[in-house]
């Protein structure tokens, strides 16, 4: 039997689980696995300047192909806890990643020694495992379970600790013999599908509403399929934007009190039965769930069986994978059409196309310093449908998912239950890195650019090209507009004189010389006309330079987006609507 070091014995197994990159920072504890990682080869290192923002390319990593587990890499201590966040987000969007971190050797783990902290019992709320691996011998079978629990049931997040002298004791294990555990998820039985079928024909206005699984269980082509054989419109979710095109005739637009358009949520007001699959009902789609409810029929589908019911009881529940259902579904659909068994709802199609002609948010202004929905209304036709955005929370992301137009799974790549202010530019370097030659766009206001951008330095070591859309009004946006219900301005403001850039008048940091000085390129605009060419300008940059480009747009410092803090029947619009086409020149239907 072959014998190596348990760390090696890991990273044969990374591999051959189908780990080609991963993200961390080495440090004492964790050497020895990074001297298995050299000396096996095989796996790309991307450095990262903070161990969060190692996390998080992972995720980015993750999220951007089907089959993709990022994996990220930290010393003992610190490295760890920095972590979590990542790890938090990952769980909270059903992300797979594997975090693997030093620790002290097991004999001193507690007893206070450096950097010995209790990791494996800080991230278990976080993650589906979370383990400190004791014997050397049982590290192949811990990162075996890792890949399988990543992947089966509800994806998720593990997290595995290695001491360093497990890493560094010989083990017996052949790699040429390795194999990975067979994947577990549920699957809709026949029965279950046509009960939810019966129940969908018997409605009269029935929508589906598609949720980040589908796009995990990379099913986006049967949701469209089962779609256009049933002729119910779709509406998507925050996390499954992008299942179906923005411009398809069946996509009724987004729900919810923020991230959502006018003429989805008076759409879904009008449904009287509700499909969803692969969802999560999450509060800021819902709103209060007596509105959201009343009058209509629920049937959810959900791979992971204790999320049923959890925000409400269903009408109808099925636990299965949202692959595994919508073959079923397709297939039965099918045999109901080729019968004339399926109802026609063309009728009820054309209604909320309708809406989605008339009911539009105005892009349109002239306005100095910029309005922010000018800045997306000029990324519509900068950036088509092949670009993948990246971003995160906040004022920006909340108007870039009510401007913005999606075509593709996996274009929309959002934190969408955590919201860790920094998130962008890190996951973005990892989407990146998982589509090198891919139109990579994110999105950031002032302050989440600023919490982690000494990461633009990893994008600029290592060749990682993509362009950073950043809104600029030196204001915590998100925070100030929800202090408007407490009557109160306090503490959000980001304004100060730069004495080293005058010419930025209030608006504090200067991102250009930051960016520049990390290595990158940037840009900045302060009029209308300015957009279009600065954004294609910065497509040529990075693809010159290979490297991060920022675009920094000046906005006027206050401006109100369109959102409900109560129900989806009670969204503030703030500023003026389009009622005329060149209101909203780039809206995905003219408006009529």
């Amino acid at each position: 039997m072959p014998r190596m070091t348990a760390a090696r014995a890991a990273v044969e197994i990374l591999k051959r689980e189908g780990v080609t990159n991963a993200f961390g920072v080495p440090g004492a504890a964790i050497n020895p696995f990074y001297a298995a990682l050299r000396a096996g080869g095989g796996i790309h290192h991307t450095l990262a300047r903070h161990v969060e923002g190692a996390s998080h390319m992972a995720e980015g990593y993750t999220r951007a192909r089907p089959g993709n587990i990022g994996v990220c890499i930290g010393t003992s201590g610190p490295a760890g806890t920095d972590m979590i966040t990542g790890l938090y987000s990952a769980t909270g969007d059903s992300i797979p990643i594997l975090c693997i971190t030093g620790q002290a050797p097991t004999a001193v783990i507690h007893k206070e020694d450096f950097q010995a902290v209790d990791i494996a019992a800080i991230a278990a709320p976080v993650t589906k495992a979370a383990t400190t691996v004791l014997e050397a011998a049982q590290v192949p079978g811990v990162f075996q379970q890792a890949f399988h629990l990543m992947r089966s049931g509800r994806p998720g997040p593990v997290l595995i600790d290695l001491p360093i002298d497990v890493q560094l004791t010989e083990i017996e294990f052949d790699p040429e013999t390795y194999e990975p555990l067979p994947v577990h998820r549920p699957k809709a039985t026949r029965k279950q599908v046509e009960k939810a079928l019966a129940m969908l024909n018997a409605a009269e206005r029935p929508l589906l509403v598609a949720g980040g699984g589908i796009i995990n269980a990379d099913a986006s082509d049967l949701l469209v399929e089962f779609a256009e054989l049933t002729g119910v419109p779709v509406i998507p979710t925050l996390m499954g934007w992008g299942a179906l095109p923005d411009d398809h005739r069946l996509n009724a637009g987004m729900v919810g009190l923020q991230t959502s358009h006018r003429y989805g949520n008076a759409t879904f007001l009008e449904s009287d039965f509700v499909l969803g699959i692969g969802n999560r009902w999450a509060n800021r789609h819902t709103g209060k769930l007596d509105v959201y409810t009343q009058g209509r029929t629920f049937v959810h589908v959900d791979v992971e069986p204790t999320q049923i019911g959890k925000i409400f009881a269903p009408d109808y529940g099925i636990a299965s994978d949202a692959k595994a259902a919508l073959e079923l579904f397709v297939q039965v659909a099918k045999e109901q059409k080729a019968a004339g068994e399926l109802p026609d709802r063309g009728a009820w199609a054309a209604s909320a196309q309708q809406r989605k002609a008339t009911l539009q948010r105005r892009t349109h202004f002239d306005n100095v310093p910029l309005k922010p929905q000018r800045v997306y209304e000029e990324m519509n036709r900068a950036f088509g449908p092949e670009t993948r955005y990246v971003t995160t929370i906040g004022l920006s992301q909340i108007a870039g998912a009510q401007m913005l137009h999606v075509y593709k799974p996996r274009h929309w790549i959002n934190c969408g239950q955590a919201g860790p202010l920094g998130w962008t530019i890190p996951a973005a370097l990892g989407v990146a890195t998982a589509d090198p030659d891919g139109s990579v766009v994110a999105l950031s206001g002032d302050y989440d650019f600023q919490f982690m951008l000494e990461e633009l330095a990893v994008g600029a070591q290592h060749r990682i090209p993509y362009v950073h859309v950043l809104v600029n009004n030196s204001y915590l946006g998100l925070i100030r507009q929800a202090q408007r219900n407490f009557d109160m301005d306090y503490q959000v403001t980001l304004e100060f004189e730069n004495i080293n850039t005058p010419e930025l008048g209030v608006y504090g940091v200067d991102h250009v010389k930051v960016a520049e000085g990390l290595g990158c390129k940037a840009i900045r605009v302060t009029e209308p006309d300015q957009l279009l060419p600065a954004f294609e300008e910065a497509k040529k940059l990075a693809a010159e330079h290979r490297v991060p480009v920022v675009v920094e747009a000046i906005l006027e410092r206050v401006t109100n987006i369109a959102m409900s803090g109560t129900d989806i029947g009670s969204v503030n619009e703030f500023e003026d609507l389009a009622t005329e086409p060149g209101h909203a020149p780039t809206a995905v239907v003219p408006m009529r």
